[in-house]
């Protein structure tokens, strides 16, 4: 059964995060934001380019897949349903039902994932990356769910100590 990874950036540092990727055997990072940085100057490693030359060193391919990343539309919606719960981005424990069914819906329906199961690494894994710490609170879960069901992969999500 082939296996892809998931990971967030929230709870790491440059060095765990890189440490969780080694461990997991991940070959190659896909990359499902749809703004490639990260607020806050303990997250500046997450930043797109100091990112993919961190996983350069570390042999680590990176691909960048904004046709899975949620619209800004979507985003705002779970900030909406944050609010109502009282909760942040980086507290959150799961998604809306609303963000869910609309991301779906508008993105995840409409991309062809054996067209990304065609480019996974032959040896090794990959690994689906956003920045929630919990894969229930992040879309990363939904398209992670989607190959397990569609396309038989076992799915390991790798999370901050």
């Amino acid at each position: 059964m082939p296996v892809i990874a998931t990971i967030g950036v929230y709870g790491f540092d440059a060095e765990t995060f890189r440490a969780a990727l080694d461990a997991a055997g991940v070959r190659l990072l896909l990359d499902v934001r749809q703004r490639r940085g990260v607020r806050g100057p303990q997250y500046a490693w997450a930043n797109s380019q100091r990112l993919q030359a961190m996983l350069r060193e570390a042999g680590i391919a990176y691909r960048h897949h904004p046709e899975l990343a949620p619209t800004t539309e979507l985003r705002r919606l779970q900030y909406a349903a944050d609010a109502l719960e009282g909760v942040g981005k980086r507290s959150r424990a799961r998604i809306s039902d609303g963000y869910r069914d609309g991301y779906v819906a508008q993105r995840l329906d409409h991309v062809d994932l054996g067209e990304l199961v065609a480019e996974l690494p032959a040896r090794g894994r990959a690994a689906l990356m956003c920045v929630e710490a919990d894969p229930e609170a992040c879309h990363r879960s939904l398209i992670a769910q989607r190959l397990a069901v569609r396309h038989g992969f076992e799915v390991v999500d790798l999370r901050p100590a």
